[in-house]
């Protein structure tokens, strides 16, 4: 069985591991190779790999730094075929989902081509007589991120480009579910120019993640997961004096008023919360329908969902692909069955899937649920699998208050021809994230992503102008050119 080693100061290595786990493949359900755990030796020695590479990346020049980004940029387009079928087969999605995955991780890179936009000052003359003051950004030394397993190549690519741009070097710990394609991006890095111990890859478990937030050569942690372990990583690392991103879990709702097209509506919706087989943080996960849109909503939605081909990801025409684990299947499996029970209305059931030819596959079809309340599990819970909950509501005002009292923020949505009803919406609700008639607003490259409440732990969104400001920080300074040297004699004897 293959072994995925780490990355470390430009090589691949076993460093010193010796425990591995399985990593499997989702549509067959049985593993494909085993990756190695890094121990807190092995994460001594790729801090100590990124902290010597420091002392020359960290003085290199901006052009420099985006000749490499550049470079690097191509190269994701040139393998973005084989980074894609390596995602499928870890994570299970389809390979156009796949594609997607890589061009929205590709435009970060694109901004961090631009960074030297992001890093100028600014500058104020005569703040005094003859005093000027300007300000600068520079790199904080060795950073980390740690990455969950939904996007194996656009999470960490959230982070590291930014952080390396801005002069930082770096180590990464990707989920031990999905290793393959950060080893290969190390790969393409070096390919791409980067010096030796400027990005490095050490895969693991809990035991590896509680090394890097301990780990006393490392300046800030970056971190994209569940809201319990954000709030532990927070906690921990920043009880060593780290800087923190933690990005935790959601439950999106998308609000449909009567008066949108709900064929549009349902379109996204369904698309929005089966597309990845619902292992999204922006997944809409809950659909809230307002007054009359109730009805008509849920049936479109039933057929629409009822048309969602399931397979393996590499078979054309396959629109969702399988969960990542048997365990993920059996929670999705667990969640409608406890819905049904808590008084939800099962209205597409997907929990008998199966596919032929992949029957030890973890698949799951998709499941839509009517007439859900706040009460339930099917509401309260992050069930992180193609499982759409629909609440009926009978105002905006309802709708409003419902997200607002959900302790998640991440992203909502609301489609409606009303420009009145969108400008409220998105002015009251307590959200980080919002669309009008779009049903995953993910920002731009150029703008942050972040959520508010128990989606967003501490306050440091993630890449874009937030990203730059998380791994620089700012120094001040105050000039004067006296024309002559300082003396205790009075100015007209001299």
């Amino acid at each position: 069985m293959k072994t995925i080693d780490h990355w470390i100061n430009g090589t691949a290595t076993t460093a010193g591991s010796t425990r591995t786990s399985l990593v499997f493949d989702p549509a067959a359900g049985r593993p494909r190779a085993e990756v190695l755990l890094a121990e807190p030796s092995d994460v001594d020695t790729a801090v100590a790999a990124a902290g010597k590479a420091f002392e020359s990346w960290g003085d290199s020049s901006l052009s420099q730094r985006t000749k490499v980004m550049f470079a690097f940029r191509e190269l994701l387009v040139k393998h973005e075929d084989e980074l894609a079928r390596i995602i499928f087969s870890e994570h299970g999605k389809v390979i156009d989902d796949a594609r997607g995955e890589i061009v929205r991780g590709r435009e970060i890179v694109e901004y961090a081509c631009g960074i030297a936009d992001a890093l100028k000052g600014g500058f104020s003359d005569q703040v005094s007589r003859d005093v000027d003051v300007h300000d600068f950004r520079q790199p904080l030394g060795v950073v980390a991120g740690i990455t969950p397993f939904n996007f194996p190549i656009m999470v960490p690519l959230w982070m590291h480009p930014i952080a390396i741009a801005t002069g930082n070097t770096f180590v990464l710990k990707p989920s031990e579910r999905v290793p393959s394609a950060s080893r290969l991006v190390a790969e393409l890095y070096a390919e791409a120019g980067l010096p030796d111990g400027v990005f490095n890859v050490v895969n693991g478990d809990k035991i590896t993640v509680d090394a890097i937030l301990d780990h006393p050569g490392i300046a800030a942690v970056s971190f994209v997961g569940s809201t319990p372990i954000a709030k532990y990583v927070h906690e921990r690392a920043t009880a060593t004096g780290k800087r923190v991103q933690a990005l935790g879990g959601a439950k999106n709702h998308a609000v449909v008023l009567p008066d949108a097209d709900l064929e549009y509506a349902a379109n996204h919706l369904t698309a929005a919360a089966f597309g990845s087989a619902g292992q999204r943080c922006m997944a809409i996960s809950i659909g809230v329908a307002v007054g009359s849109a109730g009805d008509e909503l849920v049936g479109i939605l039933e057929r629409k969902a009822a048309e969602i081909k399931v397979g393996p990801g590499d078979e054309d025409g396959n629109d969702m692909g399988p969960v990542v684990t048997e365990a993920a299947r059996q929670r999705v499996i667990d969640s409608v069955a406890l819905g049904a029970e808590q008084g939800a209305k099962v209205v597409v059931d997907g929990r008998e899937l199966r596919v032929d030819g992949h029957e030890d596959g973890f698949f799951v079809g998709p499941s839509l649920l009517d007439n859900v309340t706040a009460e339930m599990s099917a509401y309260r819970d992050e069930i992180f699998g193609p499982v759409l909950g629909i609440v009926r509501v009978s105002t905006v005002d309802e709708a409003i208050a419902l997200i607002n009292a959900n302790p998640y923020g991440n992203g909502t949505a609301i489609f409606t021809g009303s420009g009145e009803a969108a400008r409220r919406f998105q002015r009251e609700v307590k959200v980080g994230m919002i669309g009008v008639n779009v049903p995953i607003p993910v920002p731009m490259s150029y703008y942050s992503f972040g959520g508010w409440k128990d989606s967003l732990i501490g306050d440091s969104p993630i890449h874009g102008p937030a990203g730059v400001r998380f791994y620089t920080r700012a120094k001040v300074v105050t000039t004067r050119w006296p024309h002559s040297a300082a003396g205790f004699n009075f100015p007209t004897s001299s």
